[in-house]
């Protein structure tokens, strides 16, 4: 039998990934899954899962909050708080930050929740004034939680968490405050109790440095609560069942070990350069790429898609192009000439956008060398972006402070 790498031409040296998730996964991390699967009742299994749950719990600056693993990506997740959080029936707002909060809607409206969406205005940040007047409207407190996206990779917009929060309490609303981190965590700061956030989900494949396959969910005591009163059927992704004891019982089954295996491996990762300067890292390389991009937009063919400079993210930066120019021929120039892997638009901005990500285990020689082989692919395309792109990003580095 043929494999399927066969089927492509062998590039020497190595790809550069840049995809907003996918992210570059560490040597360490990698190693430390190529360990063999243990019995399930061997106990170093439950220390791992252990050390994973309390290295998220760092990562989240929460103490008390429940933790619960899923073998899943970030949509298993989220359905996971649809489910937990809400019966068939009741209501959660979901305030507009372009598709992947149009995503969770959706999904939440397939399991029969009733979804007031407030609008996502393109380019910009959360609405707050439209989730104060939805929130005062519901005079009869129906509205069960708020689901709100942290980060928007499509958009690469970042909302304002603790802004948010202060919306909703001047409203004296008592809904359940929910964030989605998928995008967010491990690249910028995350305060879950400082900054009132009753739950959490994430994934692995971002920030947190692993492949894809591990989601979790981190709840207070006012979302267990709630849970604990929600008569909606579920049984798999029940924080409930899930609750404590073995990594069996915690994992509805058997634990995704590898995966696990690497997380813990992550963790330590971060432990050891230190949260604050990973923090640092990603808003340097973020500046990078954002000097680049402000340097390619001179000729009037790009843009970014964030209108907001405050507001911009630093784990990804969408690029929209001008009609005419093609987003995916770009990337498709800069995976095969180049080996420079990056993202293309999702939803309402497919064919208009493409994205660098710049998140997880990343320094400024791999940004360099991104940036180097985005622009090369546009030149050679004939897309006219000046030739001091990747120029302002070497010039920014030089200068920017960790």
């Amino acid at each position: 039998m043929t494999s399927s790498a066969a089927a492509f031409p062998y590039f020497p040296g190595i790809r550069l990934l840049h995809s907003p998730g996918p992210s570059n996964v560490p040597k360490a991390v990698l190693d430390a899954m190529t360990k063999q699967p243990m019995d399930m009742g061997d106990p170093r299994v439950d220390a791992c899962v252990d050390a994973c749950e309390a290295g998220l719990k760092k990562l989240l600056n929460t103490q008390a909050a429940d933790v619960f693993f899923y073998a899943a990506n970030g949509h298993g997740v989220w359905e996971a708080m649809i489910v937990n959080l809400l019966a068939p029936g009741q209501k959660v707002l979901i305030p507009g930050t372009g598709h992947f909060s149009e995503s969770w809607a959706i999904m939440a409206e397939a399991m029969g929740a009733i979804v007031i969406r407030t609008p996502y205005h393109e380019g910009y940040p959360i609405d707050l004034d439209s989730v104060a007047e939805v929130l005062r409207a519901d005079t009869k407190h129906e509205i069960v939680a708020v689901f709100a996206v942290h980060t928007d990779t499509a958009s690469s917009t970042t909302s304002d968490v603790p802004a948010l929060r202060a919306c909703i309490d001047a409203t004296g609303h008592p809904a359940l405050f929910v964030v989605d981190v998928v995008a967010s965590l491990g690249a910028i700061p995350f305060e879950m109790d400082k900054w009132g956030v009753n739950a959490v989900i994430g994934a692995s494949q971002k920030g947190l440095m692993v492949p894809p396959g591990v989601g979790f969910c981190v709840a207070d005591a006012r979302a267990m609560k709630v849970c604990e009163n929600n008569p909606a059927p579920r049984f798999y992704w029940d924080w409930l069942r899930r609750r404590k004891g073995p990594s069996y019982s915690r994992f509805c089954g058997t634990a995704p070990q590898n995966l696990l295996f690497g997380m813990e491996a992550a963790f330590e990762l971060l432990d050891r350069e230190g949260v604050d300067q990973v923090h640092a890292r990603h808003r340097m390389l973020a500046g990078a790429v954002r000097a680049a991009v402000q340097s390619w937009s001179e000729a009037g063919n790009l843009d970014f898609l964030c209108k907001i400079p405050e507001a911009r993210s630093d784990s990804v930066t969408a690029i929209l192009v001008k009609p005419g120019v093609d987003p995916e021929l770009i990337r498709k120039t800069a995976r095969e000439k180049y080996q420079v892997m990056i993202a293309g638009g999702l939803g309402p901005f497919a064919g208009r956008v493409f994205r660098i990500g710049h998140l997880g285990d990343l320094n400024p020689a791999m940004i360099l060398g991104c940036l180097a082989g985005v622009e090369a692919a546009m030149q050679s395309l004939g897309i006219e972006v000046g030739d001091r792109g990747v120029r302002r990003a070497v010039e920014f580095l030089s200068t920017a402070s960790r």
